[in-house]
């Protein structure tokens, strides 16, 4: 499959939008780290979630370069160690984007409700639908070839889900930076640079999930074969 003409032409506009976000979100990282900010991080997550009286939610520093999220489960922000101690607006958006995600959950928004719902079967699609598919085209068992296919199905259901929640994660988070007085307009420009880069890593996720699917159904699925 890899090494298919077809797939690699498919995928093509995926791929480089995913390389043009990644040059996007490195770009707006180091200038929005320029931007100072009054507040660290962790200091501007803690004070936006005690504003919404979630007290309770930890912030926690984890390794990595941006490898920030929220665990729902654990009711914890981990923040890498450039945002939850950085001093800039790179870290302020960052740091408030995924304490977006805890006033999400918080208020059980109905999209982060449905992709919970849709992770282990998109942890099983991502896992093994390319084995199922690769066994089933080997063994000619159509049903496990297409067991594997509508596996790789959930991985796109959770990516279309996934954008409605990222995207209004990042909106609470600069609607809460400016409710509480911690960005004016020049700070607010470099968060908005910032979340709108890393809003595109998740529409060319999402472009390439899509167009694999979409590959799949054509080379395995019946979708243009013949006869023969």
């Amino acid at each position: 499959m890899f090494l298919d003409p077809l797939w690699l032409l498919m995928i093509a506009p995926a791929v480089l939008l995913a390389i043009w976000a990644q040059y996007r979100v490195q770009a707006a990282y180091q200038q929005a780290t320029q931007v100072p900010c009054s507040l660290s991080g962790a200091e501007a997550a803690r004070l936006i979630l005690d504003s919404q009286g979630l007290h309770d939610v930890g912030i926690e520093e984890t390794e990595g370069f941006l490898s920030d999220h929220y665990a729902p489960a654990a009711r914890v922000l981990r923040l890498s160690p450039g945002v939850y101690r950085g001093y800039n607006m790179a870290a302020a958006g960052i740091a408030a984007h995924e304490a977006g995600h805890a006033l999400q959950h918080a208020t059980q928004y109905a999209p982060l409700v449905l992709r919970n719902l849709a992770v282990p079967a998109a942890s099983f699609g991502g896992n093994t639908s390319f084995i199922l598919i690769i066994l089933g085209a080997l063994f000619q068992i159509p049903s496990l070839l297409w067991f594997g296919i509508l596996a790789f199905g959930a991985v796109v259901v959770f990516q279309l889900i996934n954008l409605p929640v990222e995207f209004d994660a990042s909106a609470r988070a600069k609607q809460q930076l400016a409710v509480l007085g911690l960005a004016d307009q020049e700070q607010m420009e470099a968060v908005d640079d910032v979340l709108s880069a890393a809003a595109w890593t998740y529409v060319a996720a999402t472009l390439q999930a899509i167009l694999t699917l979409l590959y799949l159904l054509i080379r395995f699925g019946g979708v243009g074969q013949s006869d023969e």
